[in-house]
């Protein structure tokens, strides 16, 4: 009886003290998220509710995970802007190996070029609706970009996991340069510039769902759009 009593009372000693820990824990989970790199004064420098809920059992591995998924969805909503508006308003990039003359003004200089077997052609491709342009795209097309996107993730994986690189978006692509200077991607100077993408990142994303939602509802976007 007495073992009972004795087992009772530690028992109660540790739970009194379960709910301290469990809310310095939560103290210390939220300053983790408020001081992630991208909250920033738009939100008051606090990471918005809805953001703050999906992140309440996350490790700080988790929140880098969350970070990196911000940023890919960024920059390939940054690229769907451009390659959206461009189609809309006729604007359409030249075949670098295609027929003489071929550029972004005059697409029908490359009508002899074959997209696919079906008989359509590059100059097709440039008068089409962004969705029709799409769905025109053949199979075989479609595989090549899976490939690539795959093989460009396998790349972002081993950076980011395998080699332990401690900036989120950080994947070693940098034709222009901008990380070559002192102090890298993970210098003071570079701060202002990767803020700056995560920003136009998150306007682009809204943008192309707000034009995306347009094709499939037209007039459900109540702003300017192509």
């Amino acid at each position: 009886m007495m073992k009972a009593v004795v087992a009772l009372c530690i028992l109660a000693y540790a739970s009194a003290f379960a709910p301290a820990q469990s809310s310095q824990k939560s103290v210390a989970l939220n300053a983790l998220i408020d001081e992630s790199f991208g909250i920033s004064v738009e939100t008051g420098r606090k990471c918005p509710p809805l953001g703050r809920e999906l992140l309440k059992d996350a490790s700080p591995e988790g929140i880098k995970w969350f970070q990196n998924a911000e940023i890919k969805h960024g920059r390939v909503a940054m690229v769907a802007t451009i390659g959206f508006l461009n189609q809309k308003l006729g604007v359409h990039f030249p075949l670098y190996f295609g027929p003489s003359g071929s550029n972004a003004f005059h697409p029908e200089s490359a009508s002899d070029w074959m997209l696919s077997f079906d008989g359509t052609t590059f100059s097709d491709l440039a008068k089409m609706a962004p969705f029709d342009a799409i769905n025109a795209i053949p199979n075989a097309g479609l595989f090549q970009i899976f490939v690539f996107a795959g093989w460009f993730e396998s790349i972002a994986y081993n950076r980011q996991w395998k080699e332990g690189n401690a900036i989120p978006g950080d994947y070693g692509y940098d034709p222009l340069g901008f990380t070559k200077k002192e102090g890298g991607i993970a210098g003071k100077d570079f701060e202002s510039l990767r803020m700056k993408e995560i920003k136009n990142g998150r306007v682009a994303m809204i943008t192309i769902a707000g034009w995306v939602s347009n094709e499939v509802i037209p007039g459900s976007f109540p702003a300017w759009h192509p």
